[in-house]
């Protein structure tokens, strides 16, 4: 009997798709098969329409252990015999019906993505966006969401080091949820999902299976919201408390060396974990769903397989070592129970005891239909990239105006956010959120650390998608190296509105296109990530928005540098520019345009080669001791990361105080007449840092032998921010619009 279209919209299955599988199958699927289909063939899991266009990005460097997508997340060698496991990805449908429990779980699913490497979960980071906060809702789903992080990273005793949040209308009824998660473990302890030994146990072990969160993976992740509906069944619930047993167990069972597998239940819950891993080690799998242990009663085989319940992993092993690692599952009181094992035939097969529910070749199941589209920008996006500087009016005060930017909900502080995480736990956090523009983790038994970040410019790239996710991947990389570390790697998720729209596809192949061009330049490989895609609602899409983490390491942990001016008497010096420039490409998409004109136009650009000079000088002041403090300009301008430097004073919340700036002569005598578009246009590849007065003459000459331009600004010292006859600022006042300008917008 035909399948209904209901049926079809419910698993995200076109009619073309299902005859597909038809043709393969060579006869009708039966529901449990076709809801295996149907979340296996999902954009979410399937990434039917980027996965085409993924084999642009570079995944490989001499320090990658995994190639990207073989395994649940990307690992890299950092020396001592260690490997640094880190992914991010999206949250956003389930966030966006149930913000607490939606962020919450993106949170465990994530850190369950890196214990299936066989690494310790070490730190979580996080990118938001949401609509404006003039909106209740918008309010509601950011507090929602931000409990919902705070309360599973803080009870898992994982710290949340570094994040960022951002505001726009076009995220108001699709706010971005992305979590990254980065762990540690010993190279030769890394794990594989791959189930590769034929007659090897399938042992599900953590929390009973429910029916929450069925077609979470294709009927919310992988549709647009034109709608209304019922989905909170679809959105999961979390229990944090069981996951870190959960970790503790499975870290314990893979020290044995008697565990062959691990793979995470995520979207699509059981079907993935057990297709996926067998797809992995190119065998099958026999499932007989009845040892399924469930906290719900009457369950059917549809609901069983497809249900994504939390906190549960699925393990391979022989069965002569199951007796072992159900004692240790024992012993942390989480249920673990075979449930089926791997064969040779490539063949997923699953029983409710002696009865067949599903059989199909694991090939088909895994095998997703990919589309290669035809994408065209429109005529709008063309438009919107003309911008000349006189359809931009002069504002009449500079620092009215800087003052209205530190209060602005893309610029302020987010103390009062990240104040509700944990970011000390473990004690190996060195520089935390606030601080630095990277978080620096220690690592322990060793004289090295890691610096961690994540970023995205969803304005820019709506502008420019070819440029702006350039400039992505320049400021994550520029970030990490404006606290000492050499960027080592990169992971990524795309976040798109529906790809089957051409000026959507037209978006996310230049962002991809573009992200590839910048890792090349700058020499780091994207080693994970994810694609969350369908992210709009009636007709209007998100800006395209992907965001970047990044991974750099600094062999001397003492070698570091915080964001803020650490004492008075310092030389002040820009990186990456040696005059001001007013240039229409440097308000593009800023803060700026946006804040006070109201304005998202233009046409950002970078020069990629300036910007791998100017960090790599960067990160060898700070290796030498010469660079006292270092923080990069972006959201805001010149003028904003001045004051930002001015605020953090010693570069620690509550440290020392503020410190205050007096520009020279020289910079006064070099701002151009349009100096909105000098001190708040966002051009790349600027970095400001301090240096000893008597170093400032060897520090030009060695930025002149390294080809980075460099211009001296002034000197630190006083109460006030000072930048002559256009301001001169009391530190008090523009920290007090910094601090409070979120927490205002919000109230």
């Amino acid at each position: 009997m035909p399948v209904s279209k209901e049926i079809l919209d419910e698993i995200a299955l076109s009619q073309a798709e299902y005859d597909m599988i038809v043709d393969r199958l060579d006869r009708e699927p039966n529901p449990v098969e076709l809801g295996m289909f149907g979340a296996l063939w999902s954009e979410h899991c399937g990434y039917k329409h980027s996965r085409p266009l993924l084999g642009m990005l570079p995944s490989r460097s001499d320090r990658t252990l995994s190639q990207a997508g073989a395994e649940n997340a990307g690992a890299i060698d950092i020396g001592n015999g260690l490997a640094v496991v880190f992914k991010v990805e999206s949250h956003n449908h389930p966030s966006a019906v149930e913000p607490l429990q939606g962020a919450a779980t993106g949170v465990g699913g994530i850190v369950r993505d890196i214990l299936a490497m066989g690494a310790r979960p070490i730190a979580l980071l996080n990118s938001l966006r949401f609509g404006t906060p003039d909106s209740a809702a918008n309010r509601r789903l950011l507090k929602g969401v931000v409990d919902g992080i705070g309360w599973y990273g803080n009870c898992i005793g994982v710290p949340d080091v570094a994040g960022e949040i951002y505001f726009d209308d076009c995220y108001s009824q699709n706010p971005l949820v992305n979590a990254m998660c980065v762990g540690i473990a010993r190279i030769e302890d890394l794990a594989s999902a791959a189930a590769d030994r034929t007659g090897d146990v399938l042992l599900l072990a953590g929390a009973g299976t429910g029916r929450d969160g069925i077609h979470g993976a294709s009927g919310l992740a992988s549709r647009t919201f034109e709608e209304e509906q019922e989905l909170r069944p679809t959105v999961q619930v979390g229990n944090p408390f069981l996951e870190k047993s959960l970790i503790e167990a499975c870290l314990e069972a893979l020290a044995t060396g008697k565990v062959r597998a691990l793979q995470d239940l995520g979207a699509a819950g059981l079907t993935s974990a057990a297709v996926e891993s067998a797809a992995r080690g190119g065998r099958g799998i026999a499932l007989d769903i009845s040892q399924v242990h469930r906290r719900e009663s009457g369950m059917t085989g549809y609901e069983v397989m497809l249900s994504e319940s939390q906190e549960r992993m699925l393990l391979a092993a022989a069965p002569e070592h199951v007796p072992a690692i159900r004692e240790v599952f024992d012993k942390w009181d989480i249920p673990c129970h075979p449930v089926g094992a791997v064969t040779d035939q490539p063949y997923a097969l699953v029983t409710d005891g002696a009865e067949p529910i599903a059989s199909a070749p694991v090939s088909h199941l895994t095998d997703a239909p990919r589309y290669r589209l035809d994408g065209r920008p429109s005529a709008e996006a063309t438009d919107r990239q003309r911008l000349r500087l006189r359809d931009v009016p002069m504002p009449a005060d500079a620092g009215e105006t800087l003052l209205r930017l530190l209060a602005a909900p893309n610029v302020a502080s987010r103390q009062n956010v990240y104040r509700q995480y944990d970011h000390q736990v473990q004690t190996n956090t060195v520089i935390g959120p606030g601080s630095g523009d990277a978080a620096v983790l220690r690592v322990k038994g060793t004289q090295t650390a890691i610096a961690v970040a994540i970023d995205g410019n969803g304005r820019q790239c709506f502008l420019d998608p070819y440029r702006g996710a350039q400039m992505v991947v320049a400021e994550v990389t520029r970030n990490l190296s404006c606290v000492g570390a050499e960027p080592l790697a990169l992971t990524d998720c795309l976040n798109f509105g529906n790809p089957e729209r051409p000026e959507i596809y037209y978006q996310l192949e230049q962002c991809i296109r573009g992200m590839a061009r910048a890792c090349r330049a700058l020499g780091v490989p994207i080693v994970s990530g994810n694609a969350s895609l369908y992210n709009e609602s009636q007709g209007t899409a998100i800006y395209p928005t992907p965001i970047v983490g990044g991974l750099g390491l600094l062999e001397d942990v003492q070698r570091r540098c915080d964001a803020g001016f650490s004492e008075a008497g310092l030389a002040v010096v820009l990186l990456g520019a040696n005059r001001l420039t007013a240039r229409a490409s440097d308000l593009a998409g800023s803060e700026y345009l946006n804040t006070v004109h109201g304005m998202v136009r233009g046409r950002p650009r970078i020069d990629l080669a300036l910007e791998r000079r100017t960090q790599a000088f960067c990160r060898s002041l700070i290796a030498e001791g010469l660079a006292l403090s270092a923080h990069d300009c972006s959201d805001g301008g010149l003028a904003v990361a001045l004051a930002e430097c001015c605020i953090l004073g010693d570069g620690r919340i509550g440290g020392g105080g503020p410190v205050g700036f007096t520009a020279s002569d020289e910079f006064m005598a070099g701002i151009p007449g349009r100096w909105d578009a000098a001190l708040f246009g966002e051009a790349p590849s600027r970095i400001l840092v301090t240096v000893e007065p008597e170093t400032l003459d060897a520090v030009r000459s060695l930025a002149a032998e390294s080809r980075v331009p460099a211009m001296a600004l002034g000197i630190t010292g006083g109460s006030s921010l000072n930048i002559g006859n256009l301001f001169d600022l009391r530190v008090t006042v523009i920290a007090e619009a910094w601090y409070l300008g979120l927490q205002s917008a919000l109230e």
